[in-house]
């Protein structure tokens, strides 16, 4: 039986703004196993992000239980948050967030040299992920020289380079035309083929519904939490139609 790698039990987050409050996530409970490709859907303002954000480690719950590959998040010290990031999560962000002043081989590399491994390996972890991802004839190039499509496989590429167990995309297909998102949406599942966990954090119907599972959050809770079989997204099924 695959082992639970993300495990959220009765979960709050309460924001102080002023004089008021207000409840991100309001006690929810669900757990993620080792291998599963996973959206997590809701409108803006629903505590899908909070609860990405439990996830990731880069927030720290009002109440329950976080724990992330075992680990309970809540006690644990920055430090020690930042280590359990860069073992076992990778992200993939809506704006890729590659460093600018940084070649495509540089951007891979950076996780690896956190984790103090030394360059002629950190060079050859980078080189055989970019390969995957379709990217290694673009080594020497730069962000502002890549298009939308290649700037999100080099973030995905980062995002595998440390072999999580986790890789957590926030909006992943957000900035880019249905085609090139169609493409990335099948790169996760061949990352997922190969065994690693894929959360989707989405408000789209259609990259919701090409995962395997949806959980739908709304005003902090969870509306439901259902297996499916996954579609193509919307805009795919337009195209190949037309």
């Amino acid at each position: 039986m695959a082992e639970t790698v993300i495990r959220m039990e009765n979960v709050t987050k309460v924001y102080k703004i002023g004089q008021s409050e207000v409840h991100a996530l309001r006690g929810i409970t669900f757990s993620v196993k080792q291998g599963e490709f996973v959206s997590i859907m809701g409108p803006s303002g629903s505590g899908k992000s909070t609860c990405m954000n439990m996830i990731g480690c880069l927030d720290r719950p009002s109440g329950g239980i976080v724990e992330i590959n075992g680990t309970e998040t809540a006690k644990m010290t920055e430090k020690e948050l930042a280590s359990l990031r860069n073992r076992t999560i990778g992200f993939v962000f809506q704006q890729y967030h590659l460093l600018p002043g940084m070649t495509v081989l540089e951007n891979v590399m950076l996780p690896l040299r956190y984790q103090g491994i030394e360059k002629p390996e950190r060079v050859r972890l980078a080189k055989e992920v970019l390969e995957r991802v379709e990217m290694e004839n673009r080594l020497s190039h730069r962000p502002s020289e890549l298009s939308g499509g290649q700037k999100q496989r080099v973030a995905i590429a980062r995002a595998m380079v440390t072999k999580p167990h986790i890789i957590l995309a926030d909006e992943p297909t957000g900035a880019l035309d249905s085609k090139t998102g169609l493409q990335v949406l099948n790169l996760f599942r061949e990352i997922n083929s190969a065994g690693t966990t894929i959360v989707i954090v989405t408000h789209d119907g259609g990259i919701g519904a090409s995962a395997n599972r949806c959980i739908r959050i709304f005003d902090g809770n969870i509306q439901s939490d259902e297996e499916q079989i996954p579609v193509m997204p919307f805009y795919a099924m337009a195209e190949e139609n037309a």
